[in-house]
């Protein structure tokens, strides 16, 4: 079977074949649904789920408060705010998930995930899209409507900047001659970009494209379908296989014994069945889970702590775990 290419230090480490691993959407609190997160304590948060062993941090790309939407992540720049962090960890995976490609200039997008890259010692991680709120194009000058071909073409733009003295034409953004160079280069031969979705394109252009594919969370059969359908297209085309993570909204409850209760893009669970959970997703093919506390009501430090108690072992030693009730699970 063909491996993961190896990359940089973040995606060596977070991407294993046939193996999960876990990490945490930033930030690390409860908020409500058209609110600000207060961003108190983040920074010793993020420090915690270091210690504890999670492999990655993953912050969001929200250029506008669209208060229909319903939700503004971190509220940082993204750049700006993942730089801080990689002076303020060691070790995590520093994630972007994900940069919307059409709302910022390719160049600066470049520019500053391989500034990230060199400055954390190869942990950066950038996932791609091409954005969900059409509320933020007029505001930027962007054509909703183009978002397909601006994304293709900015992806491009970036592959190339990775290069010395790099030629490209663009008609959205600019054309590279060969004459400059685009610096600094990341640690590694490119950045490992990570296609969200479709953002509209193909599954065969992802395939050729994307170094890896984070999808939203499905009932298992259907996950499963997918994520089959991406690594046959994969391993039929290309030098390696390339590894597929999803995002998961939890809710975990006291009772590790607590069945699992759907919610938007997750569950309300406790920890044996989400230990369950994960083991199955393992085993379908996925790669990464990046967890979400958003509507989490316990303590966080306490919540972060019984995963890490709980879950965490299990898969990065890569045991079989006790199954609490299969049926349960994959009714849902």
């Amino acid at each position: 079977m063909k491996d993961f290419e190896k990359i940089n230090k973040a995606y060596n480490s977070v991407f294993k074949r046939e193996q999960l691993s876990i990490g945490v959407v930033i930030p690390i609190e409860n908020y409500a649904v058209g609110a600000a997160p207060t961003m108190q304590r983040h920074v010793e948060r993020v420090q915690l789920i270091e210690q504890l062993g999670f492999k990655a941090l993953w912050i969001r790309d929200i250029p506008l408060n669209v208060p229909s939407f319903g939700d503004v992540g971190q509220t940082y720049d993204p750049f700006t705010y993942l730089g801080y962090l990689a002076g303020q960890t060691n070790d995590i995976a520093l994630g972007i998930a994900s940069i919307a490609l059409p709302l910022h200039h390719p160049l600066n997008i470049a520019k500053s995930v391989a500034t990230i890259d060199q400055l954390s010692g190869g942990r950066m991680l950038l996932g791609v899209a091409s954005g969900d709120r059409l509320n933020e194009y007029p505001a930027m000058g962007f054509d909703h409507e183009k978002r397909g071909e601006l994304f293709r073409e900015a992806f491009a733009y970036i592959r190339a900047a990775q290069e010395s003295f790099p030629i490209l034409e663009s008609n959205h953004y600019g054309n590279l001659r060969g004459d400059v160079d685009v610096l600094p280069k990341p640690t590694a031969h490119k950045i490992p970009m990570l296609m969200t979705g479709y953002s509209r394109q193909s599954l065969e252009w992802n395939v050729e494209n994307a170094d890896g594919w984070m999808n939203y969370p499905r009932h298992l059969m259907q996950q499963q379908y997918t994520i089959t359908q991406w690594r046959n297209m994969v391993l039929k085309t290309q030098d390696y296989d390339k590894p597929f993570m999803q995002p998961l909204y939890v809710i975990l409850e006291n009772d590790d014994d607590f069945k699992p209760v759907p919610i938007q893009l997750g569950f309300k669970i406790g920890a044996n069945y989400l230990l369950e959970y994960f083991n199955h997703l393992q085993e379908i093919g996925v790669n990464h889970i990046a967890i979400n506390l958003r509507f989490n009501s316990r303590d966080m430090e306490e919540t972060l702590e019984h995963l890490a108690a709980k879950v965490l072992p299990h898969f990065h030693t890569n045991k079989n775990i006790h199954s609490a009730d299969r049926t349960q699970i994959e009714r849902i």
